[in-house]
C-alpha cells in the first residue's frame, strides 16, 4: 500500500517530466522522494546504479530519465540515442526487478508505433509495421524497455508498468535549437526572431503535418494516477485527444510571441510521420483524462521561457 512516506525514485527528477512529477508528489504530501542529478549517479553505470538501490532501496521507481531529442538531434547522433537509453533503462529495471522493487513506471513515447497504422493509435498497434526513419534509434529503445516491463510482468508477476504518451510539452523543457523537439523549437526560433527584428524565420518541412501535444503536468497526473492502485495490463497511451497542424502551431506560437516577421517553409527538410493520435480510451476508461488545452499550456511555456531564457540550459550528445 502507497503512502505518504513511501519511498519514491525518480530518475531524471531535474528534467520536464520528473521534475513535473516531483513537484506534484510533494504537493500532496509524499515526504520521501528520492532524486539524483546525472552527476551523483550516472544512469548509464550498471554498478552505479546497483549500488545506489542497494542502499536506498526505493519502492516506488518512476523513470522518467532518458536521452531524447527532435528529428535533427536523432538523425545526427544515433548511436548515442540507442546506446544511452538502452543503458539507463535496462540497468533502472534490472535493479528494480533485483530489489523488489513494488512498482515501476516506465516512460516512452508515441513514436515506439508504426509510421502508417490507423488512426487514432491503439497500443496494440505496437510492432506490426515498420517505423519512422526518423527517429527509429529512440524508438526500438523505448520498445526494448517495454518488453523488458512486460517480460517482468509475464514471468514474475511484478506490477511493472508503461506509459506512452503523445508530444509532451511545458516548463523545463529543452530549448536547444539542435536537439529539441517542434514546440519549444518554435518557441525559441520565434523569440530570438522577435528579439533580433528578424524580417524570416526558416522552418523545416511542409507544416503539414499533425501532432497530438499533451502539456506535461497532464502527464505528472497521469503517473500520480497510475501510482495508487495495481492495473491490468502493462502498457496505456497517455494524450490530450486534440490535433493540430505544425503550421497552425507555428502560426499560433508566433501570434502568442508577437513576431511580425514572414514564415518560410524549407520544403527539402523532412516532415517526420505525418499523423499521430494516441487512442487513450484504455487509460480514460479507468477514470484519467487530460485538463489543460493547448493554449494554457503554451501561454504557460512561454512565460516559463521568458523568465528563464538567461539562463537556459543546453543539451549535448
Amino acid at each position: 500500500m502507497i503512502t505518504k512516506s513511501t519511498k519514491i525514485y525518480i530518475a531524471g527528477h531535474k528534467g520536464m517530466v520528473g521534475s513535473s512529477i516531483w513537484n506534484l508528489l510533494q504537493k500532496n504530501g509524499f515526504k520521501n522522494l528520492v532524486g539524483k542529478s546525472s552527476f551523483e549517479l550516472d544512469l548509464r553505470n550498471q554498478k552505479e546504479v546497483q549500488d545506489f538501490f542497494k542502499i536506498e532501496s526505493p519502492e516506488i521507481v518512476i523513470c522518467a530519465a532518458a536521452k531524447v531529442g527532435g528529428i535533427l538531434a536523432n538523425v545526427n547522433n544515433p548511436f548515442r540515442i540507442i546506446s544511452d537509453n538502452l543503458d539507463i533503462q535496462n540497468n533502472l529495471i534490472k535493479s528494480s526487478l533485483e530489489h523488489d522493487v513494488k512498482k515501476f513506471i516506465f516512460l516512452g513515447s508515441s513514436c515506439i508505433y508504426p509510421k502508417n497504422c490507423s488512426q487514432p493509435i491503439k497500443e496494440s498497434y505496437l510492432l506490426t509495421n515498420t517505423l519512422e526513419q526518423t527517429n527509429q534509434y529512440y524508438s526500438v529503445s523505448k520498445i526494448a524497455g517495454i518488453k523488458l516491463c512486460e517480460s517482468i510482468r509475464n514471468q514474475y508477476k511484478k506490477d511493472f508498468v508503461c506509459l506512452m504518451p503523445c508530444n509532451l510539452y511545458g516548463p523545463r523543457d529543452n530549448f536547444d535549437l539542435k536537439n529539441s523537439h517542434v514546440l519549444p523549437a518554435l518557441i525559441r526560433r520565434f523569440y530570438e526572431g522577435k528579439k533580433n527584428k528578424a524580417s524570416t524565420i526558416c522552418l523545416w518541412g511542409t507544416g503539414t503535418p499533425l501532432r497530438e501535444f499533451l502539456y506535461v503536468e497532464d502527464l505528472a497526473r497521469a503517473i500520480f494516477f497510475m501510482m495508487n492502485k495495481k492495473k491490468s495490463d502493462f502498457i496505456y497511451n497517455v494524450g490530450s485527444g486534440i490535433e493540430i497542424t505544425i503550421r497552425d502551431l507555428a502560426l499560433k506560437i508566433q501570434n502568442i510571441i508577437g513576431y511580425e516577421g514572414e514564415i518560410i517553409w524549407d520544403h527539402s527538410k523532412p516532415n517526420g510521420v505525418h499523423r499521430k493520435l494516441l487512442n487513450t480510451q484504455k487509460l480514460s476508461s479507468l477514470g484519467w483524462k487530460s485538463t489543460f488545452d493547448l493554449d494554457e499550456g503554451i501561454n504557460n511555456t512561454i512565460s516559463w521561457f521568458n523568465k528563464n531564457y538567461k539562463n537556459l540550459k543546453k543539451v549535448t550528445f
